[in-house]
Formats: C-alpha cells, sequence, structure tokens
C-alpha cells in the first residue's frame, strides 16, 4: 500500500521512505507496511521487495543504507534489527558529489 497523506504512521505498520533512486524505482516516496506486533528489518524490507516486485527496485534496495528512525541499521544481519510498528525505516541509496 502507497502512503497516505495524513498522519506519519499507522498504529500496526510501518511506514518505509525511499531516497533519490530508490524513490524513482519504487516509483513512490513511502509504503506503509501493516505488522501484527514487533517484526525484524528483514521482513520489512522482503515485503516491500515483494510489494514491487520490480528487478531495479530490488537492486537499489540492495545497495542502501538504511535507517530505523533516525539510528543506522548497519550492513550486518538485518534479521536481528528489531523494527517496531509506528517507527519509520528509509532506504537511502549511494549518493555522489561535492
Amino acid at each position: 500500500m502507497h502512503v497516505n497523506e495524513g498522519p506519519n504512521q499507522a498504529e500496526g505498520a510501518v511506514t518505509v521512505r525511499y531516497w533519490a533512486s530508490a524513490r524513482a524505482a519504487a516509483g513512490t516516496e513511502a509504503d506503509v507496511v501493516e505488522v501484527d506486533g514487533a517484526t525484524t528489518l528483514a521482513e520489512v524490507v522482503r515485503r516491500v521487495v515483494a510489494l514491487h516486485d520490480d528487478e531495479a527496485f530490488t537492486r537499489v534496495v540492495g545497495v542502501c543504507s538504511v535507517l530505523v528512525e533516525d539510528r543506522p541499521a548497519g550492513k550486518g544481519d538485518l534479521t536481528l534489527v528489531p523494527v517496531e510498528p509506528g517507527q519509520t525505516v528509509q532506504l537511502l541509496p549511494p549518493f555522489a558529489g561535492g
């Protein structure tokens, strides 16, 4: 489900925001993923990849840095990163510039 105007997050949902090429590949600035309680970052990423079902989107997501709220998730095992309902996950592709 694409994000609707209004409250930032729905109770029982995680908002996933996309930046730069991730936004272009998703065709939207954000999605809302319904969850039943706490989940993992791996599950949230799996669900948005399945939602978009697009090779370009999958490639971009694979190289993104990820924030849960404002905390970097790191490059480790995403199954170990908890995500709670009401939180925001941000997918930030690599960028270049000066």
